[in-house]
């Protein structure tokens, strides 16, 4: 085998891991932080991979054009924007939970409640500015 046609190979792979990826996402529920993190970093793995691949094909690729497509209409589309509403709502939910929970005598309870919802916020907040980064250069394109 050629080396364009052993990178299609593995773009088909990766390509097949992002949608399964991107499938398995609920906004229903809470999307784990992890799970959105990985869609992106396979995102950008599979468009890296469309750069590296598309030069060294004399014609465009099916297989290419298709992941193209899934990326720009899909995802960039479609399911970016859900999940940055998504991340936006989870940020707001947990800070109106922070605030309800402010008084003058916290129980034991309270406060490792307190705790992990600043640590689950925090987490979130860092989620959001890796997607922000994302949305900054889809912007420029």
């Amino acid at each position: 085998m050629s080396l364009p046609n052993d990178l299609l190979e593995l773009l088909s792979s990766e390509y097949d891991k992002l949608e399964n990826l991107v499938n398995a996402m609920n906004f229903d529920d809470e999307s784990p932080v992890n799970q959105i993190v990985e869609v992106y970093y396979q995102i950008i793995n599979v468009s890296s991979m469309i750069t590296v691949v598309k030069p060294q094909l004399a014609q465009n690729n099916d297989k290419i054009l298709h992941a193209e497509k899934f990326i720009s209409d899909k995802f960039n589309s479609t399911i970016h924007p859900k999940i940055m509403e998504h991340i936006t709502n989870s940020i707001s939910d947990i800070t109106d939970n922070l605030q309800s929970l402010n008084s003058a005598q916290k129980s034991k309870e309270t406060i490792e409640t307190e705790a992990k919802l600043y640590e689950k916020l925090r987490e979130i907040m860092s989620t959001k500015e890796f997607v922000k980064q994302y949305d900054a250069g889809i912007s420029h394109d």
